[in-house]
């Protein structure tokens, strides 16, 4: 069974467990952004040297590159034979319509919404302690985040594809909700 999801959630939301949990139980790549960058810059695709040039210069990654490079990376082998789980893409409804044409007829399963309240993930980044997650930092990535990403989740949700779980709870009870709903779309 091939397995397509991406997956979108706030900072702090537990995108990154949840993905691994999907990993464990479908067998699927877990693709993510800066993973796909790195790998694209690494293996000096024609790709990753343009993006490396974009990102050695301190500039934001286009719609472009980023399109291209998941298109590339979604037809290796381990992402065609048994699937993948995308995270981090698309950010933008352009990438989430080119993510869609470069799928074809083959489609996304589902696009899971890790939904977690913004008081409870700011509380989770105050946790970490980390020098960068000041009140101000966190505030404007949050708000960032609900800025670019509703319009995504909004069109996604046009093509019946939106599934919103709730992230509140232990890794279990939500990992639990999480498999039950995408197994719903399968």
């Amino acid at each position: 069974m091939t397995v397509r999801l991406v997956i979108f959630g706030r900072q702090g939301a537990g995108k990154g467990t949840q993905c691994s949990n999907i990993v464990n139980t479908y067998g699927v790549a877990h693709i993510s952004t800066g993973d796909m960058l790195r790998a694209a810059v690494k293996a000096e695709t024609e790709l990753g040297l343009k993006a490396k040039a974009v990102m050695d210069s301190g500039g934001l990654v286009g719609d472009d590159i980023m399109n291209g490079i998941v298109a590339e990376r979604i037809t290796e082998p381990d992402a065609v034979e048994a699937g993948f789980v995308l995270d981090g893409y698309p950010r933008t409804q352009p990438q989430a319509e080119a993510l869609l044409a470069a799928l074809g007829d083959d489609s996304l399963d589902a696009v899971i919404n890790l939904d977690v309240p913004l008081e409870e993930v700011t509380a989770r980044m105050k946790a970490r302690g980390r020098e960068d997650d000041t009140d101000e930092a966190i505030a404007n990535r949050l708000g960032l985040y609900e800025q670019e990403t509703r319009p995504v989740l909004e069109f996604f949700d046009e093509q019946d594809l939106l599934v919103t779980v709730d992230g509140l709870g232990s890794e279990e009870e939500v990992s639990s909700r999480l498999i039950s709903a995408i197994n719903e779309q399968l």
